[in-house]
């Protein structure tokens, strides 16, 4: 199925139905008294998240959702049928945006989330609500409410712990498929990966988490170069960022200081609230340099590295290819995220401690 993240619609929920104005009309009794009915609402629409599907394939196709109207109000005191709801199952992790004014409508990020989208109308009132000690026979009725309508924007955010950043043939998809269960697919030319893709990494029995790996980005793609900076977004939702960074690169005038570099400026440039997530440095193809020159090369970017970028975070050299290194790696993720969800316990206890001993 194609990967589509990204979709307008426009919804509009169903119009309530009028009221009526009429009047109690039987044999034998010449002046009934007023029984018109209430319109029915409008029928709503409603947003729910479904784990099931992955994509908004099926909103870029069909665009419009209108809810059906409530039936008018209706004599001898009927009153009209509701509008039938609308139930637009998405992806989990999908936020919706008015396209007028920009505001968050909705967050679908828990599977199962059901919000109200769009409100239908409320019916008319029909004459009966009017009739009074001194207006017996009303002739007012109210029409209905029209129901609220919106063009918005769907924006598909996976749902990560851990994102992947780097160029273009770095090793993220082979990263992805060592650590995971998740089968990517892998070539030797730029760009090999052109959606998200997600894999749970098992640390233990009951312990995991989610990595997402995007397409590559190149220097210039916050202005639209190569992929441009479209599937940043997906990264917006992790808590820890692993930059990864080919230390071997085959091409002779390739300088992997300069390219490392150069993926941080652009993430600054499109988003420095994404630019301030923890990032760890993942020195990656070790494979390819022999291994009695490994730790030089590796000192040696470092150094260069950390004197352009002021960068004091963790490195991790590994091999995605082989596995190896992966497993510190992983185990380390673990634990870092475990301190994240681990709350803060206040000091107010050694305080009190400290004023007891001391009477």
């Amino acid at each position: 199925m194609k990967f589509i993240d990204e979709a307008k619609i426009y919804v509009k929920a169903g119009d309530g139905g009028n009221g009526a104005a009429t009047f109690r009309r039987e044999k034998y009794i010449p002046m009934g008294g007023p029984d018109g009915g209430d319109g029915g609402r409008g029928g709503s629409i409603y947003v729910i998240a479904d784990r099931n599907i992955n994509t908004l394939v099926d909103y870029r196709y069909t665009r419009k959702f209108i809810g059906k109207r409530g039936e008018n109000g209706g004599g001898a005191d009927c009153y009209g049928a509701g509008g039938d709801d609308i139930v637009l199952r998405m992806p989990v992790g999908t936020v919706i945006t008015d396209q007028n004014t920009g505001q968050i409508l909705a967050d679908l990020d828990v599977h199962d989330k059901k919000i109200l989208l769009a409100k239908g109308g409320k019916g008319g009132l029909g004459n009966i609500h009017f009739k009074s000690s001194t207006n017996r026979a009303p002739r007012q009725k109210t029409n209905g409410e029209q129901g609220e309508e919106f063009e918005v924007s769907l924006e598909l955010r996976v749902l990560a712990d851990v994102g992947l950043l780097g160029l273009p043939n770095a090793g993220k998809s082979t990263l992805i498929r060592a650590v995971s269960s998740a089968r990517p697919k892998v070539a030797d030319y730029p760009f090999t990966t052109l959606h998200p893709n997600l894999g749970v990494v098992r640390v233990g029995a009951e312990k995991s988490f989610v990595m997402a790996d995007v397409p590559g980005l190149i220097e210039g793609a916050a202005d639209g170069a190569g992929l441009g900076i479209r599937f940043l977004k997906h990264l917006q939702r992790t808590r820890i960022l692993l930059h990864l960074v080919d230390i071997a690169p085959i091409d002779p005038d390739a300088d992997p200081v300069r390219d490392a570099k150069a993926i941080v400026g652009e993430l600054v440039k499109h988003d420095p609230e994404l630019a301030d997530k923890p990032r760890w440095l993942v020195l990656n193809k070790l494979d390819l340099i022999p291994e009695e020159d490994r730790q030089k090369a590796i000192d040696k970017f470092l150094k260069a590295y950390k004197k352009a970028t002021k960068y004091d975070g963790p490195v991790f050299p590994i091999a995605a290819i082989s596995g190896d290194g992966t497993k510190p790696l992983i185990y380390a993720i673990q634990e870092a995220l475990e301190q994240m969800d681990r709350p803060e316990i206040p000091d107010d206890d050694t305080d009190d401690n400290e004023s007891i001993t001391e009477e």
